[in-house]
């Protein structure tokens, strides 16, 4: 989780300081506002700043002042709320400081819609490494109990909330049928493993080549899946099954490779499908250990984790 972190605010550091030097020689802009976070007492341990912070980083941040949302430099703000982040994502199912936070960001609209649109960035896009539904719950239910919108603007927010609770760690997937080259069919709960591994793809997709080409070659999960500790369910949700069928060689044999026939995940909405390739790491039960991700090392870790 910490190698793709430092990734994503070494991305944003590079385009905060461009814009920094571009700044410095327009002598006529307007000096733009950043945000300090609070410090944790040095007398405490590491693991005791981790959880100061967790509650206390916003603490300096005026929720009142509306108008530091129009002059506030938010390439660094952005990387302030990245740093949050990724310094409470050690408890990926804890949403209550996010809570927290959007209860104070609900002081005003403008104030509302910019932390909003600060997670939409961080936690909400499905290029970030730090995306993270459980994290966004709390964002989209601050927006919906706002009254600051009108039922054509809680739409979005409202499909967005339903999507995220879809799948949530620690509780049940949604099962679905898949479809084999042979025409046979079966469940995604039909599948009989100590772990299973979702993983909707696309052919031709590069990032999923990749994906697929990193589970193959972990050496941990290649043993897994020999000893039958572990299946990975391979899922087209399409319906251009031509392209399937002529993509389907490159599927390792020992993976179920299947395609959801009549789109029903799609239709039915069963999973968020915006964002191709996505990994769910399931256990026995099937119940979600990780959630949408693309980061095979962090489900090795999982699992490593779990003995």
């Amino acid at each position: 989780m910490y190698r793709i972190v430092v990734i994503l605010l070494a991305a944003l550091c590079a385009v905060s300081c461009g814009r920094r030097s571009s700044r410095q020689q327009t002598s006529a802009a307007p000096q733009m506002r950043v945000f300090l976070p609070a410090i944790a007492p040095s007398s405490l341990s590491d693991d005791a700043k981790r959880d100061y912070l967790r509650w206390h980083y916003w603490d300096r941040f005026d929720f009142a002042d509306t108008l530091f949302v129009r002059e506030a430099d938010t390439v660094q703000m952005v990387e302030a709320y990245a740093r949050w982040v990724a310094l409470i994502s050690d408890r990926p199912a804890d949403a209550a400081p996010m809570d927290s936070l959007m209860r104070r960001a609900s002081a005003s609209r403008p104030m509302l819609d910019y932390f909003t649109m600060l997670a939409q960035q961080v936690i909400h896009d499905p290029n970030s490494p730090l995306r993270n539904d459980e994290f966004y719950i709390p964002v989209m239910q601050a927006v919906l109990a706002s009254p600051y919108y009108d039922e054509y603007e809680r739409i979005g927010p409202a499909y967005d909330l339903a999507m995220a609770s879809q799948n949530r760690l620690g509780q049940r997937a949604n099962d679905f049928r898949y479809t084999l080259a042979s025409g046979a069919t079966g469940t995604l709960y039909g599948v009989k493993a100590e772990y299973t591994l979702l993983f909707i793809n696309n052919p031709g997709c590069g990032m999923c080549k990749q994906l697929r080409e990193q589970i193959s070659g972990s050496p941990m999960l290649s043993v897994m899946i020999k000893r039958g500790r572990l299946k990975v369910v391979a899922l087209y949700p399409d319906e251009d099954l031509a392209e399937w069928r002529e993509y389907r060689g490159h599927i390792p044999p020992s993976w179920i490779n299947g395609y959801d026939a009549g789109c029903v995940v799609r239709e039915k909405s069963l999973y968020d499908l915006h964002a191709i390739p996505t990994l769910y790491l399931l256990d026995r039960d099937k119940r979600v250990l990780v959630k949408d991700s693309t980061d095979v090392p962090y489900i090795e870790e999982v699992i490593d984790r779990r003995g």
